[in-house]
């Protein structure tokens, strides 16, 4: 049973909002439409504390086991009121009114899940069930687990579907990398994982950027930020995927952050169109 929920919005990305463990619709400012959501992460667990995040009661760990059977019987029942019912109609404002993607994000890291690959599989067999084949799948990770190979081989499975991994970078200095994500990291291993990740899949990396206690992103940041980029080999990249603050943090550090404006953010975009990448600007 798919519960009746408010008007969707791109400042509202309640997993609970369908009131499913691992399905959830997002409405996607930077898909551009309706994200049918799967959180395998259900348990608030993740091994990275963005800043930004907008998860309550975010705690440390990983995905728990994924019961697929519930998983597969939601994402069916799902699929089935936005393909073959009026979902969209009700729920989704005019004008946004597409499925424009089936995403792996959720409440923590989705690829910590040990049934990753298999999720991937019921996603794939559901999606073709429902003539969807069209709709893109994708993958919205942090990248720390890209040398696991159970998570080599759900890109490749994802790969072969089509899809397509939104590989989080946020900053290029690992104290820049620890105060932002709240991991300690070093930004070598970061574009290490890059690189295997768009070695598996073809990936876009996904960056927000902000002020920090009123300060843009200085230009030794973005400088930091680039090598991360140049490191894993901008020619294996998609692009960057470059967008601010949409959604209030649910995080202790959330007082350090403010948004961009639309013209500081481009000018960031061009520093990295001028390494050749592509970029795609979501204010």
């Amino acid at each position: 049973m798919i519960s009746t929920i408010p008007l969707l919005t791109i400042s509202n990305h309640d997993r609970d909002l369908a009131g499913l463990t691992y399905v959830y619709p997002v409405l996607s400012r930077r898909a551009g439409g309706v994200s049918v959501g799967i959180n395998l992460n259900p348990n608030n667990a993740c091994n990275w504390h963005c800043a930004y995040c907008q998860v309550p009661g975010l705690v440390r760990g990983k995905a728990p086991v994924i019961d697929l059977a519930v998983l597969e019987a939601e994402l069916s029942g799902f699929l089935s009121a936005l393909v073959r019912g009026d979902w969209l109609a009700v729920n989704a404002p005019e004008g946004m009114r597409q499925i424009r993607d089936i995403a792996f994000s959720g409440n923590g890291e989705p690829t910590s899940a040990e049934a990753f690959t298999a999720a991937i599989d019921v996603v794939v067999r559901l999606r073709a069930a429902f003539g969807l084949d069209d709709v893109p799948l994708r993958l919205i990770t942090n990248g720390s687990l890209m040398a696991q190979a159970r998570v080599q081989a759900g890109l490749d499975r994802l790969a072969a579907a089509g899809g397509e991994v939104w590989f989080k970078v946020d900053a290029g200095e690992a104290a820049a990398i620890e105060r932002i994500n709240g991991v300690s990291l070093d930004p070598q291993a970061l574009s290490r994982h890059l690189s295997i990740c768009a070695a598996h899949c073809p990936t876009w990396v996904q960056t927000c950027m902000f002020r920090w206690d009123g300060e843009v992103p200085s230009a030794a940041f973005i400088d930091a930020y680039l090598e991360v980029l140049l490191g894993a080999g901008p020619e294996r990249l998609q692009g960057v995927l470059l967008y601010g603050i949409a959604r209030p943090s649910m995080q202790v550090g959330a007082s350090h952050l403010s948004p961009l404006s639309a013209v500081e953010l481009e000018q960031i975009a061009d520093r990295i169109k001028q390494k050749g990448l592509t970029v795609r600007v979501s204010p």
